[in-house]
């Protein structure tokens, strides 16, 4: 499967590549009325009473601290807060508007404290910024129908976004949302882009600001540098790319209601992208109080402690699926070791991988660090000696040392539903009943 080159990807961005697993912040007034982060329009609410939750709310439970110490400790390398979202409500001293946390009831800069936590336990700052403000009548009408108030709206946010890269140091990643229903010429998107990469030039920008018109008949071009898949994992082979996920059945923001996805689905989640080449960005929504909820902090611990001792099947990897295994999990693979990350344990001794052309060297259960015999013959490496029980209570991983960087027989190369269908037509063959 192709997969992007990591050579081609600048040094200043190589961290993101490695990373591999960030944790998405979804916070703000919305987190009051605990029915996610777009209640205001799902809802229908009446502006100015949503707007008097927003002077009162004072989360007096916020500890920016508290919230790097439990994403550190779960094993991700990177942090993205929304810093506002559609609901125009932002979480720092804004000088274009006093509708903030600073200068309401809160009279506190959480973007300030965030950015302070994260560096301290050595997580990348990213922030997310919703083009969109639903309070806004001239973003529903437009620059057709209300120029002016059009016009001064986008300058505003032009100016925020000056703010938030100007005022806090160095950011790594920033998150654009929101940008529909208008267009990058309308939101002039890629001047707000040259103004930041000036002021940021090591920032990573995300491909919500809109597309400019491809050349000589090509399609349409999305700005930024990274892909954002949501809510499903696509790889990209010509870029970075993220899944960002929920890790509730639904919300973003934060949901009473919700039902939590199981420690093992947000793993799944994670090792998928990751053996497809990509970051998992997993979500939670604090608590009105600030406070993140204890469902995901139990969940995130598991995967943190399961990356304790499988981290190097997903960090600063280059992706995976060299040949056939979606019966059993997943691969990934990094300079000449093919990492086997197994979601399915059947409880038998051996495991067979079919496909592997590359000479086999040694074989490790990561998981306990114990030495496996395995046999290679022809195009499939039979791993023996496994346990009964799954030696652990998420994904166990057999680590393959190789004599060179795992590549598949030719048949292997494209998977069931790709490539020439002829090439098994040999296999086909082999059978010795050639009657129906």
């Amino acid at each position: 499967m192709i997969e992007v080159d990591r050579n081609s990807i600048p040094e200043k961005w190589q961290w993101f590549y490695e990373a591999r697993f960030g944790v998405f912040l979804h916070w703000g007034v919305y987190s009051v009325y605990g029915l996610g982060e777009q209640v205001l329009f799902r809802e229908h609410l009446d502006h100015d009473e949503y707007a008097a939750t927003a002077r009162a709310w004072n989360p007096k439970h916020f500890n920016a601290s508290e919230w790097a110490e439990i994403i550190k400790s779960g094993g991700a390398k990177y942090a993205v807060l929304t810093t506002r979202h559609h609901d125009g409500f932002c979480l720092w001293d804004s000088k274009e508007t006093d509708y903030t946390s600073v200068r309401q009831s809160a009279g506190r800069d959480f973007v300030a404290e965030y950015v302070d936590a994260c560096r301290k336990v050595g997580l990348r700052v990213g922030l997310y910024y919703s083009l969109g403000d639903w309070r806004m009548p001239a973003f529903w009408e437009g620059p057709e129908n209300d120029p002016d108030g059009w016009n001064s709206f986008r300058e505003k946010v032009h100016a925020q976004v000056r703010e938030l890269l100007t005022n806090y140091g160095k950011i790594d990643v920033f998150w654009f949302d929101g940008d529909w229903p208008r267009s990058a010429m309308e939101w002039k998107s890629v001047e707000l882009i040259e103004m930041m990469r000036k002021l940021q030039p090591d920032i990573l920008i995300n491909n919500r600001a809109g597309k400019i018109p491809g050349k000589d008949g090509a399609p349409p071009k999305e700005l930024g540098d990274f892909g954002t898949p949501e809510q499903h994992i696509a790889r990209d082979p010509v870029r970075l790319w993220e899944s960002c996920q929920v890790s509730t059945w639904r919300m973003w923001g934060y949901a009473t209601g919700d039902h939590w996805k199981p420690a093992n689905r947000l793993l799944d989640a994670l090792t998928e992208a990751a053996s497809k080449g990509g970051n998992l960005l997993l979500n939670v929504g604090p608590d009105a109080e600030g406070k993140i909820p204890n469902q995901f902090v139990e969940r995130i611990k598991k995967i943190g402690e399961w990356l304790k001792v499988h981290g190097e099947a997903v960090y600063n990897n280059d992706g995976g699926e060299v040949c056939e295994m979606i019966t059993r999990g997943y691969q990934t693979f990094k300079g000449n070791n093919l990492y086997l990350i197994i979601r399915f344990w059947n409880g038998k001794s051996e495991f067979r991988l079919a496909g592997l052309a590359t000479k086999v060297l040694k074989a490790t259960l990561l998981t306990t660090a114990e030495k496996l015999e395995f046999e290679q013959k022809d195009d499939a490496l039979t791993i023996q000696g496994l346990p009964e029980k799954p030696p652990t209570e998420l994904f166990p991983v057999i680590k393959l040392e190789c004599l060179e960087k795992p590549r598949p027989v030719p048949w292997a190369a494209d998977f069931i539903w790709h490539g020439n269908p002829r090439r098994m037509t040999s296999w086909a063959k082999k059978r010795k009943n050639i009657k129906f």
